[in-house]
């Protein structure tokens, strides 16, 4: 899978965005082989640009040979990388160490070890808190609570943390004990937490009452679309009068993934257009792998809804075939290269933005639900969900209007 992964486009939500602190993190995945082998075999400075790098080798030489302590050469490569990276002034291109790409492809596997919480950014404090904790696990046995803010790990202070750094302090080996410190309205409260291994459910399903199906797809990852169609199964999707598709908290995955996922609705023609910015385009449409269900359909967003997530709700509303309820979604509309270094390290960049059938961008301003419902965080009562009640109140409105397929 790792090398696979290596070979494929995504589109990832990851400085400002969430993870799960087991940890699990998504990326929308679209091929583009020839691309990364290129960039994986050609480690060799390009002629034209040996005088423009006369500066960086001055500077590591000085280093080298002047600095007061001793520094380890990788120390100063990965600084170099990652300055080189972040020059481009795009948030979702950035140099990931080895460390942290590890971290990552062990994420995608979807089975971690760490406490099983949700997380995110606070934008405006650069706070990361809780937003969900996973039922069953030990950050729910512990008591974490969505809102928590994450303060310190095992007595560190995490100020200034990233996602990725805070995910690398909360997870560990399996059974071994790690303390979080963290804020909860004016009180700091620690948690001993014995890590466990979790693994995270691509697929929850169930018939809600009034004969309504709820699916909730908590990732697109390769088996997504296999797992759904054991739901539709499993909930005889044919006899249901309304269908619920839970994307809120989802944050990408696969590209082939959310297109089968979207074809499972829409019958044929576009999902999605991809457009490099130098006037090519590629446009791609639904799989032939509909279902053939024409009962009324609601999605559920949330602002934690992204990439994939966003593609595939985009589609359903741009087509007709769902309404959407919940909250603004995340709102990236970029497509990135994921690939691998030679120093185990990975980098990812920006290489074009994609486009909803009806040739929206959603970057930076998501997609807006047809019906909106907010849902704070701060004192969320999971047994009262007011998004899905809305979901199903208007579907009970709509049970005796089959809809037809674009």
């Amino acid at each position: 899978m790792t090398s696979l992964r290596a070979a494929w486009r995504r589109f990832v939500p990851y400085r400002t965005s969430f993870l799960l602190v087991i940890v699990f993190i998504g990326g929308f995945v679209l091929g583009n082989q020839h691309l990364v082998g290129l960039a994986q075999n050609d480690t060799e400075p390009p002629p034209e640009a040996t005088k423009e790098f006369e500066p960086f080798w001055q500077v590591y030489n000085l280093i080298q040979s002047n600095y007061l302590d001793d520094v380890q050469t990788n120390t100063l490569v990965d600084g170099a990388i990652k300055g080189m990276v972040d020059s481009l002034g795009d948030q979702f291109s950035g140099y990931m160490d080895p460390a942290s790409y590890n971290l990552i492809n062990q994420d995608l596997s979807g089975e971690i070890t760490g406490i099983g919480v949700v997380i995110e950014t606070v934008e405006e404090t650069k706070a990361i808190r809780v937003v969900q904790v996973m039922k069953g696990t030990p950050a729910a046995t512990s008591g974490l609570e969505p809102g928590d803010i994450f303060i310190k790990v095992n007595g560190e202070d995490i100020a200034g943390m990233s996602q990725l750094e805070l995910a690398g302090k909360v997870r560990g080996p399996e059974g071994e004990k790690v303390v979080i410190t963290v804020q909860r309205a004016d009180e700091e409260k620690d948690f001993t937490i014995t890590r466990a291994k979790i693994t995270i459910p691509t697929v929850e399903s169930k018939i809600l009452d009034n004969n309504i199906g709820y699916i909730k797809l908590n990732d697109f990852s390769t088996h997504a679309r296999e797992q759904m169609d054991k739901a539709f199964q499993s909930l005889d999707v044919t006899k249901l009068d309304g269908l619920v598709f839970d994307l809120r908290g989802n944050p990408g995955g696969l590209l082939t993934s959310a297109i089968d996922v979207a074809s499972a609705f829409i019958k044929d023609g576009t999902v999605l257009i991809e457009d490099f910015g130098n006037g090519n385009e590629q446009t791609f449409k639904a799989n032939g792998n509909y279902i053939g269900v024409p009962i009324p359909l609601v999605v559920l967003v949330d602002k934690n809804s992204a990439s994939a997530s966003e593609l595939v709700a985009g589609a359903l509303q741009d087509t007709g075939r769902a309404t959407l309820v919940g909250e603004t979604t995340f709102g990236k509309g970029t497509v990135q290269t994921w690939q691998s270094l030679v120093n185990g390290g990975g980098i990812r960049l920006t290489i074009a933005r994609w486009l909803t059938p009806d040739h929206h961008w959603i970057h930076k301003l998501g997609i807006t639900p047809d019906i909106a419902v907010d849902w704070p965080v701060e004192g969320r009562d999971e047994a009262n969900d007011p998004q899905l009640n809305a979901a199903v109140d208007y579907l009970m409105t709509h049970v005796s209007a089959p809809q037809t397929q674009p």
